[in-house]
């Protein structure tokens, strides 16, 4: 299941599609004479861009996780 479906938004950029939007909604909001309705529309989207990256990061480290943990002997035995 992907991290949009977990969530229950809409279909999920891929984590690279999210960072590319992400370092663009940056550029535009630090590049200065965006208008505050614009402003506010670019913030709220790079939250949503940021959040969804760190779902793709939160399930990659808990794959590598889960992959070690299955490479590693349980110690407790």
């Amino acid at each position: 299941m992907s991290p949009a479906e977990q969530a229950g938004t809409q279909p999920e950029l891929t984590y690279e599609q999210a960072r590319d939007e992400l370092l663009t909604v940056v550029q535009r909001l630090e590049s200065g004479g965006v208008p505050l309705d614009e402003s506010l529309r670019l913030w709220e989207r790079g939250e949503e861009l940021a959040a969804a990256c760190q779902r793709w990061l939160d399930g990659a480290r808990a794959r590598v996780e889960a992959a070690r943990r299955a490479r590693t002997p349980d110690e407790a035995d």
